[in-house]
């Protein structure tokens, strides 16, 4: 099969260093035409790096990358012009209105004066910012921004769109106008890889990256990532949540903790452990107000997986 007709995106062991500070290590990933990728894990991960070389705003160390069937070291240029990218801090003009911003970056990506009322229109209805076309950027809330910030990198109608945590800092609300958006691009064929520290946002993900200190931990579907480290797992309820965590994550039949503000997620080696555990925390003082079994999310799995990672390392 040729690649090149079914993936927006192939890495091949590509690495990024900084001095003494290796960002990337070896991150070999494929994104389909059509998919929307989400690349999840918290600050520091190498999220943006991975993003910022397959805009191709950076150059390698190591490795190679294919976005739209281009090379980042050779086609950068072609490259350019069949992506959008939406950087953590995007170039918003806050002394324009909306509509001024749309026209600057209509002019900066060349769209043809004959096509631009209608993408307009329909970016702003998309946004829902057609309301505000005379409001200053500046004066606009973050969700909005955020939205307007999506209009201006989509005017000239993108094959692969690549959103830098688009949502960080966003209320709940806009959180999810922000991804509807998302969704109807995706109905359209464009490719969205986006990064996010928000691991619920995962789940919302046809396909996602686990990332974490530059390593590529895992890559599948959600639903695959959780059948494949299915763990029993309890939830329980308790007035001071952070210190218990503390006294049960030590805990011989426990896989990993979880803080879920005054819930803790418990992954145990057996469920048959469940009342055991929630015993040992009652002798120790931490009095519990309920606990239930419940199926693991990404973020348990996540949260387990840097556990387990951080026990390998430490017994080397």
């Amino acid at each position: 099969m040729n690649t090149e007709n079914v993936l927006a995106i192939r890495t091949e062991s590509l690495s990024k260093s900084f001095g003494d500070l290796k960002a990337l290590d070896g991150i070999t990933l494929e994104v389909r035409k059509g998919e929307l990728f989400g690349l999840v894990g918290p600050d520091g991960a190498g999220k943006s790096t991975l993003m910022r070389l397959l805009a191709a705003v950076m150059e390698p160390t190591s490795g190679d990358a294919w976005v739209a069937s281009h090379a980042i070291r050779e086609g950068s240029e072609r490259i350019k012009e069949r992506i959008a990218y939406m950087p953590q801090r995007f170039g918003l003009y806050e002394d324009l209105t909306v509509m001024e911003n749309l026209v600057f970056y209509a002019d900066v990506f060349d769209v043809p004066k004959t096509e631009r009322p209608a993408r307009m229109d329909r970016l702003l209805g998309f946004s829902d910012l057609a309301p505000f076309t005379g409001r200053l950027a500046g004066q606009l809330s973050g969700g909005m921004k955020q939205k307007l910030g999506l209009a201006c990198a989509l005017i000239h109608t993108p094959e692969i769109l690549f959103l830098d945590e688009p949502t960080n800092g966003v209320d709940p609300v806009s959180r999810r106008d922000f991804w509807k958006i998302l969704y109807e691009l995706l109905k359209e064929g464009t490719t969205v890889f986006v990064s996010t520290s928000y691991l619920d946002e995962a789940e919302r993900c046809t396909e996602v990256g686990l990332i974490y200190e530059g390593h590529l931990l895992e890559k599948d579907t959600p639903a695959a990532i959780k059948a494949r480290h299915a763990m029993p797992m309890i939830e329980v309820w308790c007035d001071n949540a952070r210190e218990t965590m503390g006294v049960i994550e030590s805990d011989a039949r426990v896989t990993g903790v979880g803080l879920y503000g005054d819930r803790l997620h418990i992954g145990l080696k057996d469920i048959k452990d469940m009342e055991a555990v929630v015993g040992t925390l009652s002798d120790r003082g931490c009095a519990t107000e309920g606990y239930r079994e419940i199926a693991p999310s990404i973020e348990d799995v996540f949260f387990t997986m840097i556990g387990a990672r951080g026990g390998a390392e430490n017994e080397r």
